[in-house]
């Protein structure tokens, strides 16, 4: 069973859920040529006071420029 896993800030959006999940699973289906059915996507959302880059926690770099930094 091929399993993708996103991990990333939280998406609030469920609509943007489906549409994030539905796009993966086309692709892995496209790759691997067996049914829909098989495939497992997970997301993991990480609140950016738990993520660091570079030494600095997310929150850190948001809170001193107003966006998240590209990682």
């Amino acid at each position: 069973m091929p399993t993708a896993t996103v991990e990333g800030p939280p998406i609030k959006d469920l609509d943007k859920k489906r549409m994030l999940t539905r796009e993966i699973t086309d692709a892995m289906e496209k790759a691997y040529g067996i049914p829909r059915d098989a495939y497992v996507v997970v997301i993991r959302e990480n609140e950016p006071e738990n993520v660091c880059v570079g030494g600095k926690l997310l929150c850190d770099h948001i809170s001193g420029s107003g966006k998240t930094p590209q990682v």
